[in-house]
């Protein structure tokens, strides 16, 4: 039985471990896609991809970065997709409105120029959505990345929204908060979407799923997450962990 982190910031320097890739590969992770938040990751993400095969690399700006990234490095985004085709996504990318608000326009800038990005190389995005819900839903319409690929990483919405995504293609992916017993929320979401739109997560070394919850997370607990999911679907979990891996393959073009 294999698992797939579909989103896990591993390098992270709080996980730094010359040995993170064997021990991932005996604890049963077949996959783990590293998104990029900043310019200064991208080299280390694309380093850790060529270490480990079973490290998938993405590149992108994160919305709480934007206001310190000059315009340029746009163009040095493409530059890095022409000359690195192993990037299997564009992200983490979105608007994020807990932090600041006074800077949306920028935000909605960069999101939208980096979901072009997206449809022109063919990748799917990787969609980072921050108490912003209508405002990055109406601008993924706009620009419609549909046919390129959606993910909603760690979706916090609600289950309308979430079927809304579904019916246009995209992957509801699910981390550590489904297990939070007092989570109803995400709990109805993994009830209502179906299995063969659902990726699974850890967001590490964030979001730690119970029962470790206030220890620093790593990709090995994604098995609780598609635990809680099995528990709540009334599935089994080699089945969870079959159908989500076989997803994040499907979603990342792997």
């Amino acid at each position: 039985m294999k698992f797939f982190d579909s989103h896990a910031h591993i390098d992270d320097k709080r996980l730094d471990n010359k040995y993170l890739g064997k021990n991932l590969r005996e604890a049963g992770i077949g996959g783990v896609v590293i998104p990029g938040v900043d310019q200064r990751g991208w080299a280390r993400i694309l380093e850790m991809a060529r270490e480990e095969d079973i490290f998938y690399p993405s590149l992108g700006i994160h919305p709480q970065e934007v206001s310190t990234t000059a315009l340029e490095v746009l163009g040095e985004l493409e530059k890095m997709l022409q000359t690195h085709p192993q990037v299997v996504a564009i992200g983490e990318i979105g608007l994020d409105l807990h932090w600041r608000k006074d800077n949306l326009d920028l935000q909605r800038h960069w999101f939208k120029e980096q979901m072009l990005l997206a449809k022109k190389h063919n990748l799917p995005i990787i969609v980072h959505d921050r108490e912003a819900n209508s405002q990055v839903f109406d601008l993924i319409e706009e620009v419609d990345p549909y046919g390129s690929g959606v993910i909603m990483h760690c979706y916090s919405g609600h289950v309308p929204l979430a079927k809304a995504y579904v019916q246009r293609g995209a992957f509801i992916s699910l981390a550590g908060p489904v297990t939070f017993q007092n989570a109803r929320v995400p709990k109805e979401v993994a009830l209502a979407v179906p299995l063969e739109n659902l990726l699974i997560e850890t967001d590490s070394p964030y979001l730690t799923p119970h029962p470790f919850r206030g220890k620093r997370n790593n990709p090995s607990y994604v098995r609780y997450v598609a635990q809680e999911i099995a528990d709540i679907k009334g599935l089994s979990l080699e089945e969870v962990a079959r159908v989500t891996f076989d997803n994040a393959r499907r979603a990342f073009k792997l």
